[in-house]
């Protein structure tokens, strides 16, 4: 007798594309699979009844630089200023699920900031960007507080710790003079 597949999760799940745009990604090799890893953890936490039209043509992710980003964020948001992650829904019907783009110097720069590895940081970002391909948003304060909570669950999985925990307080050495 076959075992029923759970409706919660799947195991297989749409192809994922990883376009490497800045080479500055691939410096630790822990870093593209672990974001694959979060991108296709996302999609299979997906019932496939429940995936959106083109979600079986996979998505795409780009590991970009913070000049492209800048572009891109200015293009499509009317925001001067690069971002870490952009997500980008495909229109085409069952082709394609859509895109979701890394700029490299903010991801790093926010990684160090919040005392995450550059690795964990990036598959967070990976994961927000596949939810918000999946339909969901945090415009309002339920819907920030139910991705948050998909985003820590699904992180979990991957054995990275809660990205939105309040990280301990370091205190700076004083300089000589």
């Amino acid at each position: 007798m076959k075992k029923k597949a759970s409706a919660r999760a799947r195991k297989s799940v749409p192809p994922i594309t990883i376009l490497v745009d800045d080479k500055s990604w691939r410096q630790d090799k822990t870093v593209v699979p672990l974001l694959r890893r979060a991108a296709k953890t996302a999609l299979a936490s997906m019932p496939a009844n429940l995936l959106p039209v083109g979600a079986e043509g996979g998505l795409t992710i780009l590991l970009t630089d913070d000049a492209r980003m800048l572009a891109l964020n200015a293009e499509f948001r009317g925001k001067k200023r690069p971002t870490n992650v952009l997500s980008f829904t495909s229109g085409e019907d069952g082709a394609h699920l859509g895109d979701v783009a890394l700029g490299y110097g903010t991801v790093k720069n926010e990684a160090r900031e919040q005392g995450k590895t550059l690795a964990a940081h990036a598959a967070h970002l990976a994961a927000h960007g596949v939810l918000h391909l999946l339909g969901y948003a945090h415009e309002k304060r339920a819907d920030e507080a139910l991705m948050e909570a998909l985003e820590t669950a699904l992180l979990a999985k991957l054995g990275i710790g809660d990205p939105y925990a309040p990280r301990p307080f370091k205190k700076r050495r004083k300089a000589l003079h």
